[in-house]
Protein backbone atom coordinates (compact mmCIF):
# COMPACT_ATOMS: atom_id res chain seq x y z
CA UNK A 1 0.00 0.00 0.00
CA UNK A 2 1.77 3.27 -1.05
CA UNK A 3 1.41 6.54 0.79
CA UNK A 4 -0.62 8.49 -1.44
CA UNK A 5 -3.09 5.81 -0.71
CA UNK A 6 -2.75 6.08 3.20
CA UNK A 7 -2.84 9.83 3.19
CA UNK A 8 -6.25 9.89 1.13
CA UNK A 9 -7.12 7.14 4.16
CA UNK A 10 -6.15 9.49 6.60
CA UNK A 11 -8.04 12.57 5.68
CA UNK A 12 -10.19 14.10 8.67
CA UNK A 13 -12.80 14.97 6.71
CA UNK A 14 -15.90 17.14 7.44
CA UNK A 15 -17.70 17.17 10.70
CA UNK A 16 -20.22 14.68 8.91
CA UNK A 17 -17.69 12.44 7.54
CA UNK A 18 -15.92 12.16 10.84
CA UNK A 19 -19.44 11.89 12.18
CA UNK A 20 -19.98 8.85 10.18
CA UNK A 21 -16.33 7.07 10.93
CA UNK A 22 -17.01 7.17 14.90
CA UNK A 23 -20.37 5.45 14.63
CA UNK A 24 -18.78 3.11 12.22
CA UNK A 25 -15.89 2.95 14.75
CA UNK A 26 -18.50 2.42 17.75
CA UNK A 27 -20.18 -0.29 16.28
CA UNK A 28 -17.52 -2.77 14.90
CA UNK A 29 -14.25 -2.05 17.01
CA UNK A 30 -14.28 -4.84 19.61
CA UNK A 31 -15.56 -7.36 17.08
CA UNK A 32 -13.06 -6.06 14.69
CA UNK A 33 -10.00 -6.44 17.87
CA UNK A 34 -11.74 -9.80 18.75
CA UNK A 35 -10.74 -10.97 14.92
CA UNK A 36 -7.29 -9.37 14.51
CA UNK A 37 -5.88 -9.82 18.31
CA UNK A 38 -3.13 -11.89 16.98
CA UNK A 39 -2.37 -9.88 13.69
CA UNK A 40 -1.67 -6.75 14.75
CA UNK A 41 1.29 -6.52 16.98
CA UNK A 42 0.36 -3.40 18.58
CA UNK A 43 -3.21 -3.33 19.45
CA UNK A 44 -2.85 -2.04 22.93
CA UNK A 45 -1.46 1.22 20.92
CA UNK A 46 -4.75 0.87 18.45
CA UNK A 47 -6.76 0.43 21.55
CA UNK A 48 -5.39 3.37 23.21
CA UNK A 49 -6.05 5.28 20.00
CA UNK A 50 -9.33 4.26 20.39
CA UNK A 51 -9.89 5.32 23.58
CA UNK A 52 -8.63 8.88 22.16
CA UNK A 53 -10.71 9.30 19.22
CA UNK A 54 -13.58 8.71 21.42
CA UNK A 55 -12.31 11.13 24.11
CA UNK A 56 -13.91 14.71 23.57
CA UNK A 57 -10.83 16.80 24.23
CA UNK A 58 -9.23 15.54 21.69
CA UNK A 59 -8.35 17.77 18.87
CA UNK A 60 -10.60 17.57 16.10
CA UNK A 61 -8.22 16.82 13.77
CA UNK A 62 -6.17 13.99 15.67
CA UNK A 63 -9.94 12.96 16.00
CA UNK A 64 -10.37 12.67 12.49
CA UNK A 65 -7.30 10.95 11.63
CA UNK A 66 -7.63 8.36 14.39
CA UNK A 67 -11.49 7.90 13.53
CA UNK A 68 -10.53 7.75 9.77
CA UNK A 69 -7.73 5.15 10.62
CA UNK A 70 -10.45 3.01 12.98
CA UNK A 71 -12.55 3.25 10.41
CA UNK A 72 -10.54 1.79 7.81
CA UNK A 73 -9.32 -1.03 10.03
CA UNK A 74 -13.40 -1.84 11.03
CA UNK A 75 -14.51 -2.23 7.70
CA UNK A 76 -14.66 -5.63 6.59
CA UNK A 77 -13.73 -5.36 2.53
CA UNK A 78 -10.72 -3.05 2.10
CA UNK A 79 -7.60 -3.19 0.19
CA UNK A 80 -6.82 -6.33 1.48
CA UNK A 81 -10.28 -8.13 2.58
CA UNK A 82 -9.71 -8.76 6.35
CA UNK A 83 -10.55 -12.89 6.08
CA UNK A 84 -7.20 -13.31 3.63
CA UNK A 85 -5.52 -15.66 5.86
CA UNK A 86 -2.28 -14.03 6.50
CA UNK A 87 -2.40 -11.11 4.57
CA UNK A 88 -6.14 -9.86 5.58
CA UNK A 89 -4.86 -7.14 8.35
CA UNK A 90 -1.78 -6.22 6.62
CA UNK A 91 -2.88 -3.01 5.29
CA UNK A 92 -4.92 -2.74 8.47
CA UNK A 93 -1.68 -2.58 10.09
CA UNK A 94 0.09 -0.16 7.93
CA UNK A 95 -2.78 2.33 7.80
CA UNK A 96 -2.68 2.04 11.99
CA UNK A 97 0.64 2.64 12.58
CA UNK A 98 0.73 5.48 10.16
CA UNK A 99 -1.93 7.31 11.74
CA UNK A 100 -0.27 6.16 15.41
CA UNK A 101 2.64 7.69 14.65
CA UNK A 102 1.36 10.55 13.19
CA UNK A 103 -0.44 11.30 16.77
CA UNK A 104 1.54 9.16 19.44
CA UNK A 105 1.82 12.53 21.50
CA UNK A 106 -1.85 13.02 22.07
CA UNK A 107 -2.40 9.85 23.34
CA UNK A 108 -2.37 10.61 26.90
CA UNK A 109 -1.92 8.15 29.92
CA UNK A 110 -5.39 8.42 30.20
CA UNK A 111 -6.01 6.77 27.16
CA UNK A 112 -3.42 4.05 27.73
CA UNK A 113 -4.61 3.05 31.11
CA UNK A 114 -8.09 2.30 29.59
CA UNK A 115 -6.42 0.27 26.87
CA UNK A 116 -4.52 -1.87 29.62
CA UNK A 117 -8.00 -2.34 31.19
CA UNK A 118 -9.98 -3.40 27.99
CA UNK A 119 -7.15 -5.70 27.04
CA UNK A 120 -6.96 -7.51 30.67
CA UNK A 121 -10.83 -7.88 30.33
CA UNK A 122 -11.05 -9.18 26.64
CA UNK A 123 -8.55 -11.59 28.03
CA UNK A 124 -10.78 -12.97 30.65
CA UNK A 125 -13.37 -12.95 28.15
CA UNK A 126 -12.96 -12.09 24.61
CA UNK A 127 -16.59 -11.14 24.39
CA UNK A 128 -17.22 -7.06 23.26
CA UNK A 129 -15.86 -5.09 25.43
CA UNK A 130 -18.02 -1.77 24.45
Amino acid sequence: MDDVKIGEILEPGSDDRQRSHEERVRARFWKTVRKAAKAVPFLDEVIAGYFCALDPATPTKVRGILLASLAYFVLPLDFIPDFVLGLGFSDDVAVLMTALTAIRTHITPAHRAAAKKALEDFDRDPSPAG
